[in-house]
């Protein structure tokens, strides 16, 4: 295959940051994709809808000329999120959810959750008002490999026995545990795939005798049953898996530090990886429905209009990206696929 047109794609994990880090990335998840559901760990994190709001107007104003490009929004979840403020959420029409980090565990989490049952209250609002819970999946004092499924067993197991009527993603899964637990639970549960989850292995860190920072992202890559276990997930067209890249920017010297962050910048190219991901699970013609078809099922939302085309040609990824220098995953090697002009 030299071509593959599919529907205009949609992004159901993103991080966009803010300010000038905004204005530099934010074009590449528009070109590639119609929507995207941004995420509220900002400092200060994104807890009230007036604020997602704002969030939303500052992403709005630095669109590239034309765009269409739509951010949905996220509100952060604290035990202080109201009923109230829930309703406020629905009724504005631009906040898709409410997004679960545990206190500590990646970028930004620091106001996030420390006991599961303080948030109890939240829950059984959002089961009542029917709004979709996205959840950061590990547990934070066990082995990095173990963090997922830790965290399903404690957390989410009794979360989702006690509110039999809400909608659940596992964000970013990364593990065969958390394949399965997807796999064999309801309709109701759902999970976004990232393209590094896919490609790379944990050895992928460590190249040629050296850390590759750029690499590092929460959940970290994991063993390679664990990335097989992902593949044939996504082979087998599941409808309650679906795209979310995690592209997440910090700028070089954030990464290539003492306490370098997590994050995986892989939106200049995040719809030509999943292709080389799904080519070489042997699925290719999977992408389509994975890309822009289950998550806007999932979320109750029309699938988009139009198409985009990608064809087989090979190309450098760039050293870097905007005046901050964010280094792009893969850069300096080689992409199979790219994205033709609209």
């Amino acid at each position: 295959m030299q071509k593959l047109s599919l529907p205009r794609p949609d992004d159901w994990h993103l991080h966009l940051r803010d300010g000038a880090l905004l204005a530099a990335v934010v074009g590449d998840s528009a070109a590639r994709f119609a929507r995207a559901l941004v995420m509220p760990n900002l400092q200060p994190p994104i807890c009230t809808v007036a604020a997602a709001l704002a969030y939303r107007a500052r992403i709005l104003a630095v669109l590239p000329a034309g765009s269409s490009f739509v951010p949905w929004q996220a509100l952060y979840l604290t035990p202080q999120l109201s009923a109230a403020e829930l309703q406020r959420a629905v009724d504005s029409q631009v906040v898709l959810g409410v997004k679960y980090y545990p206190a500590g565990v990646t970028t930004g989490a620091a106001h996030g959750v420390r006991n599961a049952e303080d948030i109890y209250p939240v829950l059984e609002a959002m089961e009542r008002l029917d709004m979709p819970l996205q959840v950061h999946g590990e547990w934070p004092d066990c082995d990095m490999e173990d963090r997922e499924a830790v965290f399903i067993d404690r957390v989410l197991v009794p979360l989702l026995a006690r509110f039999a009527g809400l909608r659940v993603v596992l964000e970013h899964v990364s593990t065969r545990e958390g394949v399965q637990w997807v796999m064999e639970g309801p309709e109701r549960l759902a999970a976004t795939v990232t393209p590094q989850h896919l490609l790379y292995n944990r050895n992928a860190l460590f190249v040629g005798g050296r850390l590759r920072p750029h690499h590092y992202c929460l959940p970290i890559l994991q063993a390679e049953p664990h990335r097989q276990a992902l593949l044939a997930a996504v082979a087998t067209g599941h409808p309650r898996f679906f795209l979310g890249t995690d592209s997440a920017p910090h700028p070089r010297l954030q990464k290539e530090s003492a306490a370098g962050c997590a994050g995986v910048y892989s939106a200049p190219l995040a719809l030509e990886l999943y292709a080389q991901a799904f080519e070489q699970a042997g699925c290719l013609e999977r992408l389509p429905a994975f890309a822009a078809h289950h998550g806007a099922d999932f979320y109750r939302l029309p699938r988009n209009r139009g198409q985009v085309v990608l064809r087989r040609e090979r190309w450098t990824v760039p050293l870097s990206v905007g005046a901050e220098e964010v280094v792009p995953l893969g850069a300096g090697g080689d992409c199979q696929w790219q994205l033709e002009a609209t």
